[in-house]
C-alpha cells in the first residue's frame, strides 16, 4: 500500500522513490547521475534489486523535478494511488465536479470518486497537497487517508456528527415551517380559516409572520444550500445545492417583493410562496437525514468486520503474561488465548489445542481443530480450549485487516455500468437549469393570468424535482451492500468490476487439484478379505508404509493416525523396485504393492475384481496388501474430491452455466472424476504453461469465462480469465492475480459469488431505472405539460417531497441486498452471523463431524 505522496521534500529529509525500467549497473549509474543533478539533492543511491532510489536533500525540493529527471534519463517512476476522504458531496453532479477537478491536476492519470463511500481514489504522480487543493477549490473538503490503515474511524465519527446535525436541523425546520404552512395553506383548505386570520392579525401581518419564520428556516438549518449552491453556480459547476438554492431563493425573493414592495409586481400577481420555500427546505433536509441513516447502514458489513478486531492481547513478556493494546503486539510475540476469547492477531500455535470458530473469515460454521503448528487468524473466536501462539502478522498485515481493505477498495470502485450515469450527470444540472429558465419564459409568454405567478411556480418545481441525488446513489450504494454481503459469506471481491463481469460468465473453468479436490493424497478405499480385521490391516500396512517417503505411503499413515490406530514395530523393511514394499511385524510378513507384486508372490487378486473395476472407473489405481502370505486387502489412495464439490457444480448448472475442468491428470482419471461430478468439458493432460491457452480457447468457444484455481501455476490463467476466482486457502500469488477470493476454500462460494453478482447488478439496474425514469417522467410534469389537457400542475412542495423520497427509495432498494440469500445456504455466516457467541461450547456432534472430515 502506498502512503499519501508528498509534493515537496525538506532539507535533511530522506525519501524512497520507486524506479522502473532499470536492467543493469549502468542503468543505476544513469539514474543516480540524473537525480544528483536535481537542485537540492544531496545524495542519491539507487538499488537495482529493489528498483528504488534513496534520496537525501540539502534544500527544499519539488517531487515533480525528481520524476522529470528520472524520465529524462529514460526510466519511469510508477504511479501511486492516493485515497482521499471527501466531505460535502450530495449528488451525482458533486461527484462529477470533484472528479473533473482531480483529473485537471498535472500528473493525475485517473480519478474515481464514490458518493456512497465519500472517497476518491487518485492514480498518478500528483501529491496529496495538490489534490486536496484542487478539491477545495471546487467547493468541497478533502483529506488524505492512510491506505494501510484498516478503517477510517474519523470518517465514521464525522458521519455520526453529520447525522446528529441533520436531525437537529430537521426538527428546527419542521417546527418553524409548520405554522407557515398552516397560515398559508390553512386559508385554502380549512373553511373559515381565512376569515379568522383576516379578523385577528390581518393578511399583511400574516405575511410578515411567514416572512420571519421562513427567513429563519432558510438561513439557519437551510443555509447549507446557499453556502454551497451559489458558489458552485459562480464556478459554473452547479450541483444539487444549486438547484435547491435557486428554486427556494426565487420563491422567497418573489414573496418578499409581494410583502414589502407589491407595487413592483403586475396587478393580479401579488402573492407569497413562503410556505413553498420553507417546506422545500424542510423536506429536502428530511430526505438528507433519512439518506444519511440509510447510507450508514450500507457500510455495516465493514463496521462488523472492524468490530471483530480484538482491542487487547495477553502477551508473554519477561516470563509473565501481560495485557497490552493490540497495536503494541509485535511479530514474534507469544500470545495466550483463553476459552471464549477472540484471537488478537495472526499466528502459529506453539502449545495447547482447541477448536476455533473461523466463520467470520470463511463463512463456514463448523469450528476448526487447532494444535501445535496450526495457523490461527486474528478476529476468530476460540472455543473451550486454551493455547498459546507466536504472532506472525500484526496491524494492517493481518488477514482481517486485508479483508477490510479489500472490501473497502471494492466498495469504492466504479463499475462499467456507472459510465452512463457519469455522462448524463455531467450535463444534467446545467440542462435542468436551462429547462427551468425555458419553463419560466414559456409560462410568462403564454400562461394564463397571473402568468408571472405560474411561471415562477413551475420553474421552481422543475428545479426542485430534478435534483440528481438518486442518480449518484444508485450504483455505489448497491455495490457497498453487495460486496459487504459477499464478505459476510466469505466471498471477497478484490476488484469492483468483477461484481459486474461475473454475472456475464457463460462457462466456469475449474482447476482440479486443490480446487475440485483436497489437493493432497488421502486413503479413499480399504476393503479387507474375509478373516481380516480392518483396523489390524490398516495398522500393519501403515507401519510398513511409514518407512517410505512416497506421498501414497504418507496418506496411508495419516489415515491410521487420524483413526487413532497404534502402529506396530516392524523389522526388515525392504523396497522391491517396481513392485512395492515389504517388512515384518509381529512375526508376520507384510507385503504392499500393485497387482503384479501379488502375482509375483503367487496370490490371486480375483477376489477383489469387482472392487478393482469400480476403482478403475473412478480413476483410482488399486494397491494390494498381503499379510502372512495371504491376500488381506485392496487399498486405494487418491486426491479426494471435496465434500462440497458436487453440490457446487450442481448449483452452477442451476445458474445455467457450463462447467469445465482443466487438469494435468491422465485422460482416464480426469474423465472418471468428470463423470462422477457431471462436468461438461474435460481438458486433461494440460501442462502448467498450457492453462492460459486452454482458457483462451474456452473463451473463444463459449464467451465470458470465470476461472477458479488455487496454485502458483494458476496465477497466469486467473489473470487471463474474464474473472479470476482464487480459493482462499491457496497461495498468495494466486490470490493476488484473482478478482474474487473465496476465503473458505470451498467451491460453494463460486455459485454464491455469481448469484450475488447477478443480484447486485439487477439491484443497480432497478435503482438506475427508478432514478432516470423518475426524472424523465416528472421534469415535464413539473414544467406543466399536462396543464393544457388536464389542468394538472406539480406543486414545488410535492416536487420536494418526491425528490427526497427518490433518494430514500434508491437507498432502501439497495439495502434489500443485506437480506440476500445465497443459493448454497450452508455458506451463510460470516461477519454478520458469527456462528456462536464467544463463550459457547462446541457440541459433540460438531466435534465428531469435524473429526470425520479431518479423517
Amino acid at each position: 500500500m502506498n502512503a499519501p505522496l508528498k509534493d515537496h521534500f525538506a532539507p535533511n529529509e530522506a525519501i524512497t522513490l520507486p524506479i522502473e525500467g532499470m536492467s543493469c549497473a549502468s542503468c543505476v549509474g544513469r539514474v543516480e547521475k540524473a537525480l544528483r543533478a536535481v537542485p537540492g539533492v544531496a545524495e542519491a543511491s539507487v538499488n537495482l534489486a529493489t528498483e528504488r532510489a534513496e534520496i537525501a536533500f540539502t534544500v527544499p525540493t519539488d517531487r515533480s523535478a525528481l520524476v522529470a529527471a528520472v524520465e529524462d534519463a529514460g526510466y519511469s517512476v510508477p504511479s501511486a494511488t492516493i485515497e482521499l476522504a471527501i466531505e460535502g458531496m450530495t449528488c451525482a453532479s458533486c461527484v462529477g465536479n470533484v472528479e473533473r477537478a482531480l483529473k485537471a491536476v498535472p500528473g493525475v492519470a485517473d480519478a474515481t470518486v464514490n458518493l456512497a463511500t465519500e472517497r476518491a481514489q487518485v492514480r498518478g504522480m500528483a501529491g496529496a497537497a495538490e489534490l486536496i487543493g484542487a478539491v477545495e477549490r471546487s467547493g468541497y473538503v478533502a483529506r488524505a487517508l492512510d491506505r494501510a490503515a484498516a478503517h477510517d474511524g474519523e470518517a465514521d465519527a464525522r458521519k455520526d456528527r453529520e447525522q446528529a446535525e441533520l436531525k437537529r436541523d430537521v426538527i428546527l425546520a419542521a417546527t418553524l415551517t409548520l405554522p407557515v404552512f398552516a397560515l398559508e395553506m390553512g386559508s385554502h383548505l380549512i373553511p373559515g380559516a381565512h376569515d379568522l386570520i383576516m379578523v385577528t392579525i390581518g393578511m399583511q401581518w400574516n405575511w410578515y409572520l411567514q416572512f420571519a419564520l421562513t427567513t429563519i428556516v432558510l438561513f439557519v438549518p437551510g443555509v447549507r444550500f446557499y453556502e454551497k449552491g451559489f458558489p458552485a453556480l459562480v464556478r459554473l459547476t452547479p450541483d444539487m445545492h444549486s438547484l435547491v438554492a435557486v428554486g427556494t431563493m426565487a420563491a422567497y425573493a418573489y414573496s418578499m417583493v409581494a410583502t414589502f414592495a407589491p407595487s413592483l409586481l403586475p396587478e393580479g400577481t401579488i402573492n407569497v410562496y413562503y410556505e413553498a420555500a420553507a417546506v422545500i427546505v424542510t423536506l429536502i433536509l428530511l430526505g438528507r437525514f433519512l439518506e444519511a441513516r440509510a447510507k450508514g447502514r450500507t457500510s455495516e458489513a465493514i463496521k462488523r468486520l472492524v468490530g471483530l478486531q480484538a482491542k487487547t492481547a495477553r502477551v508473554r513478556r519477561d516470563g509473565k503474561a501481560v495485557e497490552i493494546a493490540i497495536a503494541e503486539v509485535a511479530p514474534g510475540d507469544v500470545v495466550e488465548v483463553r476459552p471464549g476469547e477472540r484471537v488478537p492477531v495472526d499466528g502459529e500455535v506453539m502449545e495447547g489445542e482447541s477448536y476455533v470458530d473461523e466463520s467470520m473469515i470463511t463463512g463456514e460454521p463448523i469450528p476448526v481443530a487447532k494444535e501445535t503448528g496450526s495457523q490461527v487468524v486474528g478476529g476468530t473466536v476460540n472455543q473451550k480450549g486454551a493455547f498459546a501462539f507466536t504472532a506472525t502478522a500484526v496491524g494492517g498485515a493481518t488477514v482481517l485487516s486485508q479483508i477490510i481493505r479489500m472490501v473497502e477498495q471494492a466498495q469504492g470502485s466504479k463499475l462499467p455500468i456507472q459510465a452512463l450515469v457519469d455522462k448524463v450527470t455531467m450535463y444534467f444540472v446545467p440542462a435542468v437549469i436551462g429547462v427551468a429558465f425555458l419553463t419560466f419564459l414559456v409560462w410568462l409568454a403564454f400562461g394564463p393570468t397571473p402568468a408571472l405567478t405560474f411561471a415562477l411556480v413551475n420553474a421552481v418545481a422543475v428545479l426542485i424535482i430534478a435534483c440528481p441525488c438518486a442518480m449518484g446513489l444508485a450504483t455505489p450504494t448497491s455495490i457497498m451492500v453487495g460486496t459487504g454481503r459477499g464478505a459476510e459469506m466469505g466471498v471477497l471481491f478484490r476488484k469492483g468490476e468483477a461484481l459486474q463481469l461475473l454475472k456475464d460468465a457463460r462457462v466456469v473453468a475449474l482447476d482440479k487439484t486443490g480446487t475440485l479436490t483436497e489437493g493432497r493424497p488421502a486413503l479413499t478405499d480399504l476393503e479387507v478379505a474375509e478373516g481380516f480385521e480392518r483396523s489390524d490391516v490398516l495398522a500393519k500396512v501403515a507401519a510398513v508404509e511409514a518407512k517410505s517417503e512416497h506421498p501414497i505411503a504418507r496418506a496411508i499413515v495419516e489415515a491410521a493416525e487420524a483413526e487413532g490406530i497404534a502402529l506396530p514395530a516392524i523389522a526388515g523393511f525392504e523396497s522391491v523396485t517396481g513392485f512395492g514394499v515389504k517388512a515384518e511385524a509381529g512375526g508376520e510378513r507384510i507385503e504392499v504393492g500393485a497387482d503384479r507384486y501379488m502375482m509375483k508372490l503367487g496370490l490371486d487378486v480375483a477376489t477383489f475384481a469387482e472392487t478393482a473395476a469400480r476403482l478403475g472407473d473412478e480413476g483410482k489405481t488399486p494397491l494390494y496388501a498381503a499379510i502372512g502370505g495371504r491376500l488381506a486387502a485392496i487399498v486405494a489412495v487418491a486426491d479426494p474430491v471435496k465434500e462440497t464439490t458436487p453440490q457446487a457444480i450442481a448449483a452452477l448448472h442451476d445458474l445455467g452455466l457450463k462447467v469445465a475442468m482443466i487438469t494435468g491428470d491422465n485422460r482416464r482419471t480426469a474423465d472418471a472424476i468428470a463423470k462422477r461430478l457431471g462436468i461438461d468439458h474435460v481438458i486433461a493432460e494440460v501442462l502448467p504453461e498450457g492453462k492460459v491457452e486452454t482458457v483462451k480457447a474456452l473463451k473463444a468457444e463459449h464467451g465470458k469465462l470465470a476461472f477458479v484455481g488455487d496454485g502458483i501455476n494458476d496465477a497466469p490463467a486467473l489473470a487471463e480469465a474474464d474473472v479470476g476466482i482464487a480459493i482462499g486457502t491457496g497461495t498468495d500469488i494466486a490470490i493476488e492475480a484473482a478478482d474474487v477470493v473465496l476465503m473458505s476454500g470451498s467451491l460453494k462460494g463460486v455459485p454464491n459469488a455469481i448469484a450475488l453478482s447477478k443480484g447486485t447488478i439487477r439491484n443497480i439496474r432497478q435503482n438506475l431505472f427508478w432514478a432516470f425514469a423518475y426524472n424523465t417522467a416528472l421534469i415535464p410534469v413539473a414544467a406543466g405539460v399536462l396543464y393544457p389537457a388536464f389542468g394538472i400542475l406539480l406543486s414545488p412542495v410535492l416536487a420536494a417531497g418526491a425528490m427526497a423520497l427518490s433518494s430514500v427509495f434508491v437507498l432502501g432498494n439497495a439495502l434489500r441486498l443485506r437480506g440476500w440469500q445465497p443459493p448454497m445456504e450452508a455458506v451463510a455466516g460470516g461477519a454478520s452471523a458469527v456462528a456462536r457467541s464467544p463463550g459457547s461450547a462446541v457440541t459433540g456432534d460438531e466435534l465428531s463431524r469435524t473429526e470425520r472430515s479431518a479423517a
